[in-house]
């Protein structure tokens, strides 16, 4: 979803990192819903169109398999090894208000 300049592209993009950020929240394993929730509050909205789409299809994998590959458990897949994914694998995901005491 490239933005063109017209009118409803930033609202269309608004939308898009809305979904994003609640798929992201809500996984089928929490471990997963921690990982990539974190993520996408502190880091969607400074993506690329180009890595939004790329962080839709990784979201789109099952969580299992994308739980490994985040946590090196696995070989991750040639078409989702991608700087994307290695920025996820380094994110410093403890922090924020879950953690902070």
């Amino acid at each position: 979803m490239a933005e063109t300049g017209e009118p409803g592209d930033h609202l269309d993009r608004d939308v898009r990192l809305r979904r994003l950020k609640f798929r992201s929240w809500h996984r089928g394993i929490k471990e997963m819903d921690l990982i990539l929730g974190h993520f996408a509050d502190s880091t969607l909205e400074s993506l690329t169109d180009s890595e939004l789409d790329q962080y839709e299809e990784l979201i789109a994998v099952e969580d299992t398999t994308l739980y490994n590959w985040v946590t090196g458990r696995e070989n991750v897949a040639p078409e989702h090894d991608t700087g994307l994914l290695a920025r996820i694998r380094t994110f410093n995901h403890m922090k924020g208000p879950l953690w902070q005491r």
